[in-house]
């Protein structure tokens, strides 16, 4: 089969390979030329309707109905958290804004079912789930940024919990995203490389995966980390490394950039 033939042969796998990318999903607009206007996010805190999610250590409040799975949301009105712990997330069709409450822990008003991003993303609707993967990855940054890198000094929260400024050197901070790979490698016979670490259960087996380092492309890092993982040598031509999409992976805070390569 020639190379144009086997791109069009797997164009239907790719679209539905696309379609199951589970934390690429939203239902929200993030209104993000609006963050800045605090008059008006402030509108929205006070607004009855807006609903708050507390977030911790990459979970959030869950209500279970079988094997469907959805976000435990309230008023925020119903929260004395400062606006400092507060972020907001978006505003969906209907017109109801979302926040995030950045809890110190698990008892955040006393709610006891807790579940994991990792374990219930793909059970979450469209619009749960975007809203976890937003809540979950600004909670990382933030638990990581209490303290200005350049000074030591505290930051404080600013654009509606996208940004933080340094309360001493007024540096501003924007969370990170770090750009990784993960690549499923065939050869003309129709094999795929797959790779696996020691400590996993047996039978597990995983396409390869690596960070960017920096000033790489993406595609130059799919070609290192296979080699360095497996020892394969990547086809040279241009289209031998085709770009799949994409999907945010906040653990603690990538963005995975999906590929499909030749060897």
């Amino acid at each position: 089969m020639t190379r144009t033939g086997t791109a069009i042969s797997l164009g239907s796998r790719i679209v539905a390979l696309l379609d199951t990318l589970m934390l690429a999903r939203s239902g929200v607009d993030r209104v993000a030329e609006r963050r800045s206007d605090d008059a008006w996010v402030g509108h929205l805190r006070e607004a009855p309707q807006s609903r708050l999610l507390c977030v911790q250590a990459g979970g959030a409040p869950v209500v279970r109905d079988g094997q469907a799975v959805r976000l435990a949301m309230r008023s925020i009105l119903d929260t004395d958290a400062p606006p400092e712990d507060v972020t907001f997330l978006g505003i969906d069709p209907d017109g109801v804004a979302y926040f995030a409450e950045h809890a110190p822990d698990r008892e955040c008003h006393g709610h006891q079912d807790w579940a994991e991003l990792r374990e219930v993303g793909s059970l979450l609707d469209d619009r749960d789930a975007g809203l976890l993967v937003t809540a979950v990855a600004l909670d990382n940054w933030r638990r990581g940024h209490e303290r200005c890198p350049r000074c030591g000094a505290l930051t404080l929260s600013r654009q509606a919990g996208w940004s933080r400024a340094c309360a001493s050197c007024d540096t501003q901070h924007f969370p990170r995203t770090d750009p990784a790979v993960i690549v499923l490698v065939r050869d003309a016979d129709d094999r795929a490389l797959l790779g696996r670490q020691g400590r996993w259960q047996d039978g597990w087996f995983s396409t390869l995966a690596g960070f960017v380092d920096p000033g790489e492309s993406a595609e130059a890092a799919v070609r290192r980390e296979v080699f360095e993982e497996s020892g394969v040598v990547i086809g040279s031509a241009v289209d031998d490394v085709e770009y799949l999409g994409s999907q945010p992976w906040p653990f603690p805070a990538s963005l995975m950039l999906g590929y499909h390569a030749r060897a």
